[in-house]
């Protein structure tokens, strides 16, 4: 029987190998520095990146999580496409959902792309559901909105 993927706080030679998992699970935009929101998450001290490592030290999932002052949130939850079904991603949400009990937070909040629909189900089947809200955002450098 193979060990289950350990989950861990990401390490800075853990960095590489998490922004390709995302890469292969199509995470990333090109507005979006995969390595600048590990650093910034990282420095900010409300947040952590959780990974999944496995037994012979490959990162096999990931979710960061973070901590506004009000809400929890998650980001970047990946699991490899070869494991994905397998409950690892069920294990990567209850730990940073315990990483945001730890500091207090009661409610845990994400967003997901309306074209990704293939995780809406996964994130339904944990008991997440779809509050109608309108999310609006600026870049505060002036530069127009992504997609």
């Amino acid at each position: 029987m193979t060990a289950e993927p350990e989950i861990r706080a990401l390490n800075d030679s853990q960095i590489d190998p998490v922004v390709q998992l995302w890469r292969d699970c199509d995470l990333v935009r090109p507005w979006n520095d995969a390595r600048a929101d590990i650093e910034f998450a990282r420095r900010s001290g409300a947040a952590e990146v959780l990974v999944a490592v496995t037994a012979e030290g490959t990162i096999v999932g990931s979710a960061m999580v973070g901590n506004d002052g009000h809400r929890g949130w998650f980001y970047y939850v990946a699991v490899a496409p070869s494991l994905q079904k397998t409950g690892l991603g069920r294990r990567l949400i209850a730990a940073g959902e315990d990483w945001m009990r730890a500091r207090g937070v009661e409610k845990a909040q994400l967003i997901i792309r309306d074209t990704n629909v293939k995780v809406r189900g996964f994130y339904e089947s944990l008991g997440y559901g779809v509050q109608p809200r309108v999310l609006m955002a600026r870049w505060l450098d002036g530069r127009p909105l992504t997609p």
